[in-house]
């Protein structure tokens, strides 16, 4: 009998066509043609589309289990899979972070509360396309602390976004995050995860570290797919996993607060291709 995983058959979450195509590549940096664009964009939107459900659905006395349903549902329903779904042996569609989570926080039967901050993190594969995303929600009334951390967050991917372009390099994002968040801000910028290289692959070089100098790492070319995803806290950098291999959480408890695109390099700059169709890329959210 074939072993099922929320009804669907575990050797269709594997993707092999990836898994080679990374291998045969020995995880170097790809640059996609220009027809792949389409590919990305079409992943990308399903994704988001996927976070644009959650805003009327994210409010006090839901579960992340509840909402993690709801983007599996979602995702089948519209030719697409789960990424995450038997990925390394998680067994959830999304990753769920509330408050002190930095990432990869896992669903559970646990109620959102008034005042909560959450980040859904959603992938999905859709014709070996890749897309990958992330975004905050605030739960009921939120102290304007953890608001302007989201707002800092976001302003931190948007500014190292920006500086995307060919010849420009990988450093060139990291200080851009990095000189904001923590030079005009005085909040922490996550050390212990990074963004990645996607397409074909989840997860694949370059790593997008959201923190360094001007002119240094990996000198972007058209063509390249990759995610920008800066976690920051509160407090201090420092994170550690909890006892379930997955959960990320601050050393001293702060806030964390995440937001991720999935981006190309095109000749001239940079296409996000993870953009919310409603246009709602930062709470509050207008619903």
């Amino acid at each position: 009998m074939t072993e099922t995983l929320l009804g669907i058959p575990l050797d269709r979450l594997v993707d092999r066509e990836a898994i080679e195509l990374a291998r045969r590549a020995g995880m170097s940096v790809v640059s996609y043609r220009p027809e792949d664009f389409e590919g990305m964009r079409r992943a990308g939107r399903i994704a988001a589309e996927a976070l644009d459900l959650m805003v009327p659905e994210v409010k006090p006395g839901v579960t992340t289990e509840y909402l993690d349903k709801l983007c599996f549902e979602y995702v089948l329903d519209h030719g697409a899979f789960p990424a995450c779904l038997g990925y390394r042996g998680y067994r959830h569609t999304v990753c769920t972070s509330v408050n002190h989570v930095v990432c990869h926080g896992i669903p559970s039967d646990r109620a959102l509360r008034d005042g909560d901050v959450v980040n859904i993190d959603v992938t999905v594969i859709i014709d070996g396309w890749h897309g990958d995303t992330s975004r905050m929600y605030y739960v009921g009334d939120v102290k304007r602390k953890a608001q302007r951390l989201v707002e800092i967050t976001y302003e931190s991917m948007m500014r190292g976004i920006n500086v995307v372009k060919p010849g420009a390099t990988t450093g060139d994002i990291g200080y851009a995050i990095q000189s904001y968040a923590e030079g005009e801000e005085r909040c922490s910028v996550v050390r212990d995860f990074c963004g990645h290289g996607l397409g074909r692959v989840f997860h694949a070089l370059p790593n997008i570290v959201h923190f360094g100098r001007k002119g240094h790492g990996t000198q972007l070319r058209p063509g390249m797919f990759f995610t920008v995803e800066p976690m920051i806290n509160l407090g201090g950098h420092a994170v550690k996993v909890l006892n379930d291999g997955w959960t990320a959480v601050t050393r001293d408890r702060s806030l964390s607060s995440q937001f991720e695109h999935s981006i190309g390099v095109t000749p001239t700059g940079f296409e996000i291709f993870t953009l919310s169709p409603k246009g709602w890329h930062c709470p509050p959210y207008d619903i």
